[in-house]
């Protein structure tokens, strides 16, 4: 049964960094795409950022609206995987999920099978 764990979510002020880690199990994941996803009080949930890798290399997609500031990785050699969010605003504020799956869009929620149950980040001014 795949699970995936979040890790990393807090209460941080306008301008703090912060990583997240997703650790994945029970499934193979080289060849997916693992993603992070935030969703805001009251608002539908937004893609920021995805990677998909194989035994090789790995591809990663970040959105413009975090570009530049949140980076995704994975851990070499396990299905862990980060966001490194940097330069934080208030409007990051969200619980952010991570997602995994073999989607034609990396960017589109309803095509992962696979989620985890959130990780809370606030981000005072």
């Amino acid at each position: 049964q795949v699970q995936l764990v979040e890790t990393g979510g807090g209460l941080v002020q306008a301008g703090d960094s912060l990583r997240l880690s997703c650790a994945a199990s029970g499934g193979t994941f080289s060849g997916s795409t693992m993603a992070w996803f935030r969703q805001p009080p009251g608002k539908e949930r937004e893609f920021v950022a995805a990677i998909r890798w194989s035994q090789s290399s790995s591809v990663t997609y970040v959105p413009r609206s975090v570009e530049g500031r949140y980076t995704i990785s994975r851990e070499f050699g396990t299905n862990t995987v980060y966001l490194q969010m940097n330069s934080l605003k208030p409007e990051d504020t969200a619980v952010y999920y991570c997602a995994a799956g073999e989607p034609q869009r990396h960017d589109a929620a309803p095509l992962y099978h696979y989620w985890g149950q959130g990780t809370q980040v606030t981000v005072s001014s």
